[in-house]
């Protein structure tokens, strides 16, 4: 791998697993006190599954953003993926603003379903310009998936 590549694989991850970072900084505190009393469906993973989850799927995401962005195709397709693929990570780390920080589950519910439709977009995007890139994102629109059921219940159980 050339040096230029590398370096833009580790920018990729190190931006990704940032933003996992930034939304863990709001998470923590109502995980410890917040969280644990709310209403929860029976298929609520455990506590200890989430953060191996989603430092697992930052890793998964800087890698399709390091395929796109190394790609050596220059066009608008490729453009509008990153500018996608930059939206839905600060929609990422804006839900734990809301659902944790604010602690309003209403609010990250409305915001976690614009996020859901942002990574569906970068997912469209990422497959026109890399397969493997499209299906790296695969995990994590499912693992949003089941955050957005989760959110739903506990606004609605709360």
């Amino acid at each position: 791998m050339k040096k230029r590549n590398l370096l833009k694989l580790i920018i990729s991850l190190v931006i990704c697993q940032s933003i996992g970072g930034i939304g863990s900084m709001f998470t923590s505190a109502s995980v410890k006190e917040w969280y644990p009393a709310l209403a929860k469906p029976f298929f609520t993973p455990p506590n200890w599954l989430f953060a191996p989850v989603w430092i697992a799927l930052f890793f998964l995401m800087g890698c399709a953003l390091y395929l796109v962005w190394t790609n050596g195709e220059k066009s608008k397709n490729k453009k509008t993926a990153l500018w996608i693929f930059g939206i839905q990570l600060g929609l990422n780390a804006l839900w734990s603003v809301l659902f944790f920080g604010l602690r309003s589950p209403i609010s990250g519910f409305v915001e976690i379903i614009i996020l859901w439709l942002a990574i569906l977009a970068t997912i469209i995007y990422f497959f026109k310009i890399s397969k493997t890139a499209g299906f790296l994102m695969i995990p994590y629109i499912l693992w949003v998936s089941l955050a957005m059921i989760l959110n739903f219940y506990i606004f609605v159980l709360n």
